[in-house]
C-alpha cells in the first residue's frame, strides 16, 4: 500500500510516547481512535500485534508485505509500540525485518528514549545493539567543563507511580529520595539558536531566585532528551483547589495570601537587570506551602524582558491551551505592547476571587471573558461591603485599571495591603479585648472567693 492510502488513525493502546502530551478526552475527535476491534488496516494490526507481543500475528502480516515502518497519525511505529511495552522478541523481529532504529515521533520520542523512558533495560540493550543512538539536546554540549551548575542527571529522576499536577503541565517525581516537580519540554520549542540561547539565559536566571514566595527552581536536564525543568514540590496544591473547597474567604486571610503573592511577584518584578513578567498568574499557578503561606509558581509562558522600552508584545494571539482567560489583561488581547502592569491586572482578579468566592465573570463563558475585558467591563462586587473595607475595594479597581499605567506597583501594592490589614487587625483586637478584660476578671473574683472561703474554715476551726 502506498503512503497516499495511509489511515488517519491513532493508535491509543498500552504504553504511549514519553514525550507525548496529556490529551483531553474528546478534544480531537476529527482523527479516528484505535482499539482492538476497529484493526482493519494490516499496517495498523502491525501495531496492535507489536503491543500484544504476538510474534506469529506480526510474521504472518511481514510475509504478506504490510510495510514495516508504516507511522499513524502521531509517527509513531511498530517499534516505538514494542519498546514502550517493552517486548524484546518483537522489537528484534521488526529490526531484523528492515524496521529503522531511530524513527521520530511527532514530538521528537525515539524507540530508545521511549525504553529509557519506561526503563526497559533489556529493549535499551537491544536498540543500542542494532545502533539506536540517544537524543541529542538541543542545549546539550561537548565539553564536560561546560555543562551548567543547575544539569540534573535525567537518570536520577523516578517517575515511578507519578502523577500530573497543576493543570497537567508538572508531573512528580522523587530526585534522590525526595518528591519534586518536572515539567518536560518537547524539541519542538527549540528550533533555532536564538530559542534556545533565550532558555539558557532564563534557566541561569531561576539558578539565581530565592525568595519564600516564589516556588524554588532546582535544576534541569538539558544534555538530554526530553529536556525538562525540576522545581520544589508542594503537596497542599494550589490555590485554585483551596478555593474550591473553601469558597470565600474571610477578608483577614484574603489579605494575608494576597501580600503572600504580592511579594512574590514584586520580587520577580524588581529582578536586575531586567524584570520578569509571569503573564500566567492565576490560582492554579499559585501553590500553598506547609506553613500555609503561598508560592508564585509555574513560569510557563512567563517572559524576560530584554528590550529597551521595558515592553514586550504577543507575537501571537493566545489561546485557551496556552492559559485561562479569566485573568489575562485587554492589552495582551488587543495584541499591544505590554509591561509588567498585566500581572497587577491578574492580581486583581485573583484577590476578588478570593473575597467573592467565585471565578472572575463565572457566569460567562470562558471565550466571551476577553471581550468583558476590552470593552472595560470588570467582574462586579457581590460580597457585602464590609468585606472590601478601609480601601480594598479601591485597591482593586486601581488595579485592573484600563490604562495599566494607572496600575500601581506591587511594592505599592503591598504597602497598601498591609495598612489595610492593620486595620482590620486593630478593630479585631479591639472587639476581643473587653471580652478577654471580662474573663481575666471573672477568674479574679473566683479566686478571691476561693481564698475567703477558706479564711473563713479556717477561723471557725
Amino acid at each position: 500500500m502506498d503512503s497516499s492510502s495511509t489511515p488517519q488513525v491513532r493508535f491509543t493502546l498500552g504504553r504511549q510516547s514519553s514525550m507525548a502530551p496529556e490529551r483531553v478526552s474528546g478534544s480531537e475527535s476529527e482523527d479516528e481512535e484505535v482499539d482492538g476491534s476497529d484493526l482493519i488496516d494490516p499496517r495498523v494490526r502491525l501495531m496492535f500485534f507489536s503491543s500484544e507481543g504476538d510474534l506469529d500475528g506480526i510474521k504472518e502480516l511481514l510475509e504478506s508485505g504490510t510495510d514495516v515502518n508504516f507511522k499513524d497519525i502521531d509517527n509513531r511505529t511498530a517499534l516505538h509500540v514494542a519498546a514502550c511495552q517493552g517486548f524484546c522478541d518483537v522489537a528484534e523481529l521488526l529490526l531484523n525485518a528492515g524496521a529503522d532504529v531511530d524513527p521520530k515521533d511527532r514530538w521528537g520520542s525515539t524507540p530508545l528514549a521511549d525504553a529509557i523512558h519506561y526503563k526497559n533495560h533489556d529493549m535499551i540493550k537491544l536498540l543500542e545493539k542494532h545502533g539506536a543512538k540517544p537524543l541529542m539536546a538541543p542545549m546539550h554540549v561537548k565539553n564536560a567543563r561546560e555543562v551548567p551548575e543547575y544539569e540534573i542527571d535525567a537518570k536520577e529522576l523516578d517517575f515511578t507511580d507519578s502523577v500530573d499536577i497543576t493543570k497537567g503541565t508538572f508531573t512528580i517525581a522523587s530526585w534522590r529520595g525526595t518528591k519534586v516537580a518536572v515539567k518536560k519540554l518537547g524539541d519542538e520549542l527549540f528550533t533555532d539558536k536564538e530559542k534556545v540561547r533565550a532558555f539558557r539565559d532564563e534557566l541561569e536566571l531561576l539558578q539565581k531566585i530565592r525568595h519564600p514566595n516564589v516556588v524554588q527552581f532546582l535544576g534541569a536536564v538539558t544534555q538530554s532528551s526530553p529536556m525538562m525543568i525540576v522545581t520544589e514540590y508542594l503537596p497542599k496544591g494550589d490555590l485554585r483547589l483551596f478555593l474550591k473547597r473553601k469558597g470565600a474567604l474571610k477578608p483577614i486571610t484574603a489579605l494575608k495570601f494576597a501580600m503572600d503573592i504580592a511579594r512574590g511577584m514584586n520580587y520577580l518584578h524588581e529582578n536586575k537587570p531586567e524584570p520578569i513578567i509571569h503573564r500566567d498568574l492565576e490560582p492554579s499557578n499559585v501553590l500553598r506551602a506547609d506553613s500555609g503561606h503561598l508560592k508564585v509558581a509555574d513560569f510557563g509562558i512567563s517572559e524576560l524582558l530584554k528590550v529597551a522600552n521595558k515592553t514586550a508584545k504577543q507575537e501571537k494571539l493566545l489561546s485557551y491551551h496556552d492559559t485561562t482567560w479569566r485573568y489575562v489583561a485587554p492589552e495582551v488581547f488587543r495584541n499591544e505592547d505590554y509591561d509588567t502592569k498585566v500581572d497587577v491586572f491578574s492580581f486583581a482578579l485573583i484577590l476578588q476571587e478570593m473575597i467573592e468566592g467565585q471565578q472572575p465573570f463565572y457566569n460567562k463563558k470562558e471565550d466571551d471573558v476577553p471581550k468583558a475585558y476590552v470593552s472595560k467591563e470588570r467582574p462586579p462586587f457581590n460580597a457585602p461591603a464590609k468585606s472590601y473595607a478601609h480601601g480594598l475595594k479601591e485597591l482593586i479597581e486601581e488595579c485592573w485599571h484600563e490604562n495599566p499605567a494607572e496600575r500601581p506597583t506591587f511594592r505599592k501594592i503591598i504597602s497598601r495591603l498591609e495598612s489595610i490589614y492593620n486595620s482590620i487587625n486593630r478593630r479585631r483586637r479591639w472587639k476581643v479585648k473587653p471580652l478577654k478584660w471580662f474573663q481575666k476578671m471573672e477568674t479574679m473574683w473566683k479566686k478571691e472567693d476561693s481564698e475567703r472561703s477558706s479564711r473563713d474554715r479556717s477561723s471557725h476551726i
